[in-house]
């Protein structure tokens, strides 16, 4: 159950704004009418998610906010302000704070930049401790073989230098973990860590959400944006496939790394920053400097020290450690109560190559979950290992196809090869793109394309209800 403390000394409009929103069923909201209560109700029992109002009878938001920072500076703020003391709030965030937004709120809005606060510090309690054995510990980094013992060592050897960090390794093979682990041994695992993913992000909008953005700088700027090299200030960003930046952002980058200076987008100030960047990729990026389509500079820079990451199909060991692990916390997520792999069913997944590495063994083990009866998982339940949600998996960059899907069904007598394609598709790619938008079942049907209760209609078909899917926050149901 997510926990926000509201403080504010209004309690006719705010408060029920925020219950309406984040009913009692998930959440549990606190309401502390001034900056003393406040701070007391944070270390009594500290909030997932703290909404500050600037304006308080006994001391500044601002104020409020400097103690937040001093007790736990990973707590997510979110101001709440009248226009006219937009640039406190600005100046607050600048400071570390997670947003701010203005009376009267938007419903919709308030909905959203909570929900995102609650899902940054979902991400930032994952554990990133190394397990040996299957355990109850979410997001672990599991393994024991030969290769993972000497990504534990660089980690260990890393941590606690302030230098940028690169992760290397195939699509699906746990990077970001590995950025979490770097940042939780080190000196600043006590400010923020955000995670940014630089190919799913619109290049236009890219260098808005690393460096911020002045009002008026392009269309739809209609206010001042603090973007997060400002907003993580003290702590630690990775950038997730930083090969698919364009050129202009890579120089803008190699500034950052060189001088730790930057000027938001349509902005001539010069902001100061302190942050440590940890960079990952699947891509080459020594061979894209050598053929000129990543910088050399950023490159050498990045890659003052490299941890790369094995694919699954070269961790042979690891594998039956990491399905005992995945099934006993996809099954208390799920609602399944799969503990044990038959043999032959292990038999199946250790011939299989994995190409979409840790990420597909875990969509292949949902799917089974979900297929499943009894306490054993069966072969049966497994889906098609040759086709469907592995085949579509990413390898280096390249999507893999359904030709060993398509050769296996020509034959005479098929009649319905495309809706059984479709079908196979839909397996990985809805979830998937439910897990991007958070659960939100109309912002994926606009990523899809496709109307949400279309949407809806295929998640009936597949037999994947709003239960089955991780992080379920759906926005509405037209």
């Amino acid at each position: 159950m997510a926990h926000l403390l509201l403080i504010d000394d209004d309690l006719s409009v705010l408060p029920v704004q925020v219950r309406q929103a984040f009913p009692a069923s998930d959440h549990l909201v606190e309401v502390a009418t001034t900056g003393v209560e406040g701070v007391e109700r944070i270390h009594s029992r500290p909030p997932d998610v703290v909404i500050l109002d600037l304006g308080l009878p006994d001391q500044t938001g601002l104020e409020v906010y400097h103690q937040i920072r001093r007790f736990d500076a990973r707590i997510p703020v979110v101001f709440v302000t009248m226009k006219k003391t937009a640039e406190m709030a600005i100046e607050a965030i600048r400071l570390g704070a997670y947003d701010y937004l203005f009376k009267p709120l938007d419903a919709h809005q308030l909905k959203r930049v909570v929900g995102e606060a609650l899902e940054v510090v979902r991400r930032m309690r994952q554990s990133a401790v190394v397990v040996e054995a299957a355990s109850d510990v979410d997001g672990a980094i599991v393994g024991s073989c030969p290769a993972m013992c000497e990504v534990y060592k660089a980690i260990g050897r890393v941590a606690a230098q302030d230098v940028p960090v690169l992760i290397t390794g195939e699509s699906g093979t746990g990077k970001e973990l590995v950025a979490r682990a770097v940042h939780q041994h080190g000196s600043r695992s006590k400010a923020l860590f955000l995670a940014l993913n630089c190919a799913a992000i619109p290049e236009n909008l890219l260098e808005s959400e690393l460096f911020g953005h002045e009002k008026g700088a392009f269309t739809g700027a209609d206010r001042r944006r603090v973007g997060k090299f400002e907003q993580c200030n003290g702590g630690t960003i990775l950038l997730d496939e930083i090969g698919d930046m364009s050129a202009a952002l890579q120089a803008k980058m190699l500034r950052v790394l060189q001088e730790q200076v930057f000027e938001r987008v349509g902005g001539n100030e010069t902001i100061r920053t302190d942050v440590r960047l940890i960079a990952a990729t699947h891509r080459n990026l020594k061979t894209m400097s050598v053929d000129g389509k990543f910088r050399s500079d950023l490159y050498y820079r990045l890659g003052v020290f490299t941890v790369h990451l094995p694919p699954l199909r070269e961790r042979g060991e690891d594998l039956p450690m990491l399905v005992r692990y995945y099934l006993k916390r996809f099954s208390r997520e799920l609602g399944r109560e799969v503990y044990e792999v038959a043999p032959d069913a292990l038999e199946r997944l250790l011939d299989y190559s994995w190409p979409g590495n840790i990420r597909e063994l875990q969509s292949v083990l949902k799917q089974a979950l979900l297929r499943a009866s009894g306490s054993l998982l069966l072969p049966e339940f497994l889906p098609d290992l040759t086709a469907g949600v592995s085949a579509v998996s990413t390898m280096g960059g390249e999507n893999v196809h359904f030709e060993n899907f398509i050769e296996r069904r020509l034959r005479p007598e098929m009649r319905d090869l495309y809706a059984q394609a479709q079908r196979e598709l839909d397996w990985i790619l809805l979830p998937r793109v439910l897990e991007y938008s958070r659960g939100s079942q109309r912002q994926a049907a606009r990523v899809l394309g496709i109307a949400p209760k279309t949407l809806r209609q295929k998640l009936r078909e597949l037999g994947l209800n709003k239960t089955d899917l991780p992080d379920a926050n759906d926005e509405g149901h037209s």
